[in-house]
């Protein structure tokens, strides 16, 4: 790969996970302090990621992979999500303010494959090349996070009170308006469907994999992942408002802590699926959860913060040891013809059905904790995660009987 194709994706690929991290993170507050939205309207709006999530591959399967260039499909669709941006820095209230967000996630969810096909069309050795591009998603989403509470401060306590969260709009509409442009630019990405050829819905949706699901461990594999975004949900629903509730400042760099530990345990990911095997390493995940949701429920932003930093710092553990290893184990039970098609069954299992009745069922909790003053009793909400994430811990142990998994780095 030329070094200026190198540098482009690497910007690309930045701009891509800021913008994501620029407003999605600090949403849960910016909806309870600047909006009033109680959790169930909190709830609807973070769900938007999961329709956009079952909505993407209709339009990456019948408009990217048949019609146009990857790299115009994605200008485009930021140059629309630029615009919806600065509309939601706008609204006034919940009513205002979700059908623009719906909007943007609907239009945002399909680039995170598109810029995925842009840099997997010039390489040679995606193994090897993809990780150095795809790293720099990460930093972007970490540096989006410090700039909101270092460079802007718009997330300290007397920010928040005064509205300045309605910021993180603006700013990640700029950053989509720059990508918009820039991916004019980026290297020519043509459609991977020739014409005429005839595309059924059932393999845009990655449903030709069902046959996957006659596989005893397989079924096992695939309830237990729509089960465990039930708690994910919690975990992006609320930690922005636990953590300001509870008093935590600079709590979106805090919440960054959970990015920069996906970086490090994805680096040791290889020594744990070889020395453990699958079934161990998928546990390790599930248990994390468990753990993590317990340090929130009983730590505080006192003398107990430090239980606070080890479950932001667990959803290493809790992301790369459940969610990639399921992708490993998924690629290699697939097969040859079907590998595309059971990876969007995951993708729509998971980041849609899952993570859709997950943030349905974090609101409903969410309201049901509410105090007087408008705060939240979060022992009760951070525990229900906790049991949930630990049932699926023992459904997974007893069901799945283990299975030798090659890891390929």
């Amino acid at each position: 790969m030329k070094a200026l194709t190198r540098i482009q994706l690497s910007i690309m690929m930045f701009l891509e996970f800021f913008i994501w991290g620029g407003w999605f993170v600090t949403l849960g507050t910016f909806l309870g302090n600047n909006l009033n939205a109680s959790g169930a309207e909190t709830a609807m709006a973070f769900s938007t990621q999961s329709w956009g999530a079952i909505i993407a591959p209709f339009i990456i399967g019948l408009i990217a992979d048949r019609f146009f260039n990857a790299e115009r499909i994605l200008a485009i669709l930021h140059l629309i999500g630029a615009f919806l941006m600065y509309q939601l820095s706008q609204a006034t209230d919940f009513n205002t303010f979700y059908p623009y967000v719906l909007g943007y996630m609907i239009a945002y969810m399909p680039t995170l494959a598109l810029v995925n096909s842009v840099s997997f069309n010039q390489m040679k050795d995606p193994a090897k090349e993809f990780p150095f591009i795809r790293v720099w998603g990460t930093i972007g989403w970490i540096v989006a996070g410090l700039m909101i509470s270092f460079a802007f401060q718009w997330d300290s306590i007397d920010n928040i009170a005064d509205g300045m969260l309605v910021n993180t709009f603006t700013m990640t509409a700029v950053a989509s308006g720059i990508l918009g442009l820039f991916s004019f630019f980026l290297p020519k990405t043509p459609p991977t469907t020739k014409k005429g050829e005839k595309v059924s819905v059932s393999q845009i949706l990655g449903l030709d994999a069902l046959n996957l699901l006659k596989d005893r461990n397989f079924l096992v594999f695939f309830i237990s992942s729509v089960l465990i975004c039930i708690p994910l949900a919690f975990y992006y629903q609320n930690l922005s408002p636990f953590l300001t509730e509870s008093g935590v400042e600079n709590s979106t760099a805090w919440a960054s802590g959970g990015q920069i530990s996906e970086v490090l345990f994805m680096l040791l990911l290889p020594f744990f699926f070889k020395k453990y095997g699958f079934k161990k390493t998928i546990l390790f995940g599930m248990l994390a959860w468990a753990i993590r949701y317990l340090l929130f429920a009983y730590g505080n932003a006192g003398e107990l913060f430090f239980m606070l930093v080890i479950g932001i710092i667990l959803h290493g553990i809790c992301y790369d040891f459940f969610f990639v290893s399921g992708q490993i184990y998924t690629d290699s039970k697939a097969g040859k013809n079907n590998k595309s098609a059971a990876q969007g069954l995951i993708t729509l299992a998971t980041y849609g059905v899952g993570m859709l009745i997950g943030f349905f069922v974090a609101g409903k909790v969410t309201d049901a904790n509410v105090l007087t003053d408008g705060n939240h009793l979060w022992n009760s909400v951070w525990v229900f995660p906790a049991i949930f994430a630990g049932v699926v811990f023992i459904i997974f142990a007893l069901l799945f009987k283990k299975e030798n998994i090659e890891y390929k780095e």
